[in-house]
């Protein structure tokens, strides 16, 4: 089971300021979360969560996490300046971008950031935008197929991501000569994995190759970044990660690799967005409609604007219906928004309590991945966005977008 951080009651009198849809974020859970995170990884003294910003670009949550020791991990620049404006500056970012346009280099060089190199010829864009800095970082791409014991997670060699092993030689020599004297790794080969195995497995991979950087090149790495990945259960039946038992497995990977090398003094960098903050997150919808032709339909007031991850990927997201969690899922519907297009379904054939018009839906999972992928096709806004405080209180952090939003990017349109 699933259970919701917000009960019927606690909705009932959120509508009463906040009509639905809206996504709201759990404030204690987030916190706790984070602080096991550090836990996790407390063996490594250079440790740093950076907090992957796509996944949930609000201010108030990269607040909430900068206060428990994260950073952040931009891909853009206005996520470098929404960074800034929240005064997360200098190493507290990590840039790790792709395809990237010079002036975001150089935009992340003025905050301090950190400048992870996706490709080898993006050395000669840094060096003649902005200078190459003391500080850098360089992407791996393993090729092939990233496997855990006999089952294949995932294939780096079609990812347009990082650079080969060939290639990363070559640019720690060439960005030392430029004058960087601190270097970093980072590689991500697999999105979501709900196995304690990714990370330590990773690391086993990272851990290696920086072994193979000192001998055949002189340069010891400074910052082993393992980047995202791990992931959480959507569907109840499943166990989760426990995070506590892949910072072991990972230290034990350090120890075993490592520290004979002489490379024990690694600072252990991740880039975690799903895992921090999915869980922490709701999609509140109202059932307004009801239809009975081929299946039974119930239409809610939130669409795939709102949550795009079912329509895009046929992702399951657990379904709660508020007052009703007691009471036997023994109706099966389709939950569906309003977009003109047939795959704007929350839920497929889903087995649910009876659902009666008025009745509120937890759409649980959505704290990342959630409103960030939102869009306005159907010239549908964006929700608001609430955050559930530690005291029970409850405050907008993100107003809900209006028609004059909608508009006020048109020129040349009539006169209103």
């Amino acid at each position: 089971m699933k259970t919701p951080f917000v009960t019927k009651a606690q909705v009932e009198e959120i509508v009463k300021t906040h009509p639905t849809p809206f996504h709201i974020y759990d404030e204690k859970g987030i916190r706790e979360n984070a602080r096991k995170m550090r836990e996790a990884f407390s063996w490594n003294p250079g440790f740093k969560e950076y907090f992957a910003v796509k996944a949930t670009p609000n201010p108030t949550i990269l607040k909430i996490l900068a206060e428990e020791g994260c950073g952040t991990d931009c891909s853009s620049m206005t996520e470098l300046m929404m960074s800034e404006r929240c005064g997360i500056t200098g190493s507290n970012i990590m840039f790790s971008s792709n395809d990237t346009p010079p002036e975001e280099f150089a935009f992340a060089k003025k905050l301090g950031a950190n400048i992870n190199l996706d490709d080898y010829t993006h050395i000669d864009v840094l060096e003649k935008t902005c200078g190459v800095p003391e500080t850098i970082f360089c992407r791996y791409n393993p090729g092939g197929t990233f496997s855990i014991s006999t089952d294949i997670m995932d294939n780096p060699g079609e990812a347009k991501y990082g650079m080969t092993k060939e290639q990363l030689f070559d640019a720690y020599k060439r960005l030392s000569t430029l004058g960087a004297k601190k270097f970093g790794l980072h590689a991500f080969l697999a999105s979501n994995t709900v196995t304690n195995e990714y990370y330590p497995t990773l690391a086993g991979i990272l851990f290696s190759v920086a072994v193979e950087i000192k001998e055949k090149t002189g340069i010891s790495l400074s910052y082993i970044n393992l980047s995202g990945g791990v992931g959480i259960s959507y569907t109840p039946d499943k166990e989760g990660n426990d995070i506590l038992a892949i910072g072991a497995g990972v230290k034990e990977k350090f120890n075993e690799i490592l520290v004979p090398a002489g490379l024990g003094d690694i600072s252990i960098f991740t880039e975690l967005g799903r895992f921090m903050l999915a869980p922490y997150g709701h999609l509140v919808t109202k059932a307004i409609n009801e239809k009975h032709i081929y299946r039974e339909y119930i239409g809610v007031d939130a669409c795939a604007v709102n949550l795009m991850r079912p329509a895009m990927y046929g992702a399951y997201h657990h379904i709660t219906v508020l007052g009703k969690e007691g009471e036997p899922c023994d109706h099966t519907y389709d939950v569906t928004g309003s977009l003109c297009e047939n795959n704007d379904k929350f839920a497929i054939n889903r087995q649910l309590p009876k659902i009666d018009m008025g009745d509120y839906l937890v759409i649980h999972d959505t704290g990342a991945h959630g409103f960030a992928m939102g869009y306005n096709y159907n010239g549908k806004l964006k929700s608001a966005e609430l955050l559930l405080c530690e005291d029970g209180s409850v405050k907008q952090i993100r107003r809900a977008e209006t028609p004059e939003d909608y508009f006020a990017t048109l020129e040349g349109y009539w006169d209103v």
